[in-house]
């Protein structure tokens, strides 16, 4: 049930609790569809092993993809004043770094 804003605000601090189901390893083997669908669907479920917490199955995080324009401040500023002096202390020959014996 969602706190009002009356309620929040009483409140020095508030805290949001997720549903967490607990199932054990056999029922995760028989039941492994519906409860990836389950975890899909934002829920957290914990594996346990002889009664003891062995795993947690949580929803990914999503990739998110940005575009160049979004992240081009990122790239911007000063370029590194040492950097060709590195460069040139790098070794241009390519080689196998590991070679066969």
């Amino acid at each position: 049930m969602p706190l009002s804003r009356a309620m929040a605000g009483a409140c020095s601090t508030c805290a949001i609790t997720l549903s967490v189901a607990t199932v054990g390893l056999r029922e995760l083997r028989q039941q492994a569809s519906q409860l990836v669908r389950r975890v899909q669907a934002g829920e957290h479920v914990t594996i346990t092993v002889s009664g003891r917490p062995a795993a947690r199955l949580v929803p990914a995080e999503p990739h998110t993809w940005r575009e160049f324009r979004d992240i081009a401040e990122l790239f911007e500023g000063p370029s590194d004043p040492e950097w060709p002096a590195d460069r040139d202390r790098l070794d241009t020959v390519v080689r196998d770094p590991w070679p066969a014996e």
